[in-house]
């Protein structure tokens, strides 16, 4: 039986493997780290781990930490040299707080600093959920951050919330428990009057997304309500729920789970595994635009061919993840491309049997095939 509610997430079958992000703002406060509130949450993850669940820690505050003490201004985030500066002096301090909270409760913590490309790249994404596996295996909580010390901004997430989503796909988790200033999402701005919060969200759509707000209170973090929303499509395509609760009380874990204080985002849909990584990707090297009969064909679940390509954008290389765009400038789908870009727009709106003589080589049966698409 599927999680449906809030306290199920406390239950060992329903949800036996957890993602817990934890934001900047909730681990450093003016004073420096909220050590008490963080020796709360590091119990409860041990009440979690008790009762036979699996739990992996995606940890920001490096940046936040090695700003306070190298004296940088705007939280260590006035410039990228900035930010790689502040997390390599930050990311010690934050990885020996969770190696010795965690070992107070006789748990052992292991550290895993990833960039975008170790989990874009299929063959590092199945290394990362190699070494994810082994370390549960082997009893280890994994406290996972961005390795923001070499990040550049092509290759960062920029958030964690995206980062918790990615990294629950690659551990295969049950539900991923974004901890962050607010109680969960809400259907306007929270500071509107008569602002709702929704307790359970059934896929995201766009009208789940005309909700969101991109702002981040603290000012501390880099996320806000739209990367939490992105994170639970990542989520939604590997069949995991996902939680926005308030992580700003103590004991959060418990007020989410036992008071029901948050929003859950239950999957409309399980796709492969394959299939949820690509859907999951966050940087894609261009776009192929398509007309309504093609778009509607792969609604249908067929491939992409070429007489339904009606523009092509970037440059990509065969083999390459782009996003299908239809006529009303909507992504229907990502998916890796058959062709390079040149003959991709070479051989837009032809037949099969016309694209022979435009390649200089029999075609291939499809521009991007149905096993190597999903659909958004």
């Amino acid at each position: 039986m599927p999680v449906s509610r809030l306290s199920d997430l406390s239950d060992r079958a329903l949800a036996p493997r957890l993602v817990v992000k934890v934001g900047s703002a909730l681990l450093v406060g003016k004073q420096g780290v909220r050590r008490e509130w963080l020796t709360a949450l590091v119990a409860e993850i041990a009440e979690a781990r008790a009762r036979g669940q699996d739990v992996i820690v995606v940890s920001s505050g490096a940046i936040a930490l090695g700003a306070a003490t190298l004296g940088l201004d705007k939280g260590g985030r006035g410039s990228l040299a900035d930010a790689q500066a502040a997390a390599a002096v930050g990311q010690i301090a934050l990885s020996g707080l969770w190696a010795e909270l965690l070992g107070s409760h006789g748990l052992t913590a292991a550290q895993m600093l990833l960039t975008l490309d170790d989990l874009e790249d299929r063959r590092r994404y199945l290394n990362v959920t190699a070494t994810l596996t082994r370390l549960l295996d082997a009893g280890a909580v994994p406290v996972i951050n961005e390795n923001d010390s070499v990040a550049t901004q092509e290759i960062r997430f920029g958030d964690n919330d995206r980062l918790a989503a990615r990294v629950a796909q690659a551990a295969q988790a049950s539900a991923v428990l974004l901890l962050s200033d607010i109680d969960g999402l809400y259907d306007r701005h929270p500071k509107e009057p008569g602002a709702r919060m929704i307790p359970v969200v059934e896929g995201v759509t766009p009208e789940v997304h005309a909700m969101a707000s991109a702002e981040s209170n603290s000012g501390m973090g880099s996320g806000g309500m739209v990367s939490k929303l992105q994170a639970a499509e990542i989520a939604e395509l590997a069949g995991i729920c996902l939680v926005i609760g308030n992580g700003q009380h103590d004991r959060p874990v418990a007020r989410i789970m036992a008071q029901g204080i948050g929003t859950l985002f239950l999957p409309r849909r399980r796709a492969g595994a394959r299939k949820a990584w690509l859907g999951g990707r966050l940087r894609l090297k261009g776009s192929i635009h398509v007309d309504a009969g093609a778009a509607a064909a792969l609604l249908r679940g067929s491939s992409l061919l070429a007489k339904g390509v009606t523009g092509v954008e970037g440059h990509f290389e065969r083999g390459d993840p782009v996003a299908i765009v239809d006529a009303g400038a909507r992504v229907v789908a990502h998916g890796l491309s058959e062709y390079h870009a040149g003959e991709c727009d070479a051989i837009r709106g032809l037949h099969s049997s016309e694209q022979a003589e435009v390649l200089g080589y029999s075609p291939r049966s499809s521009v991007v095939h149905r096993d190597q698409l999903v659909l958004k």
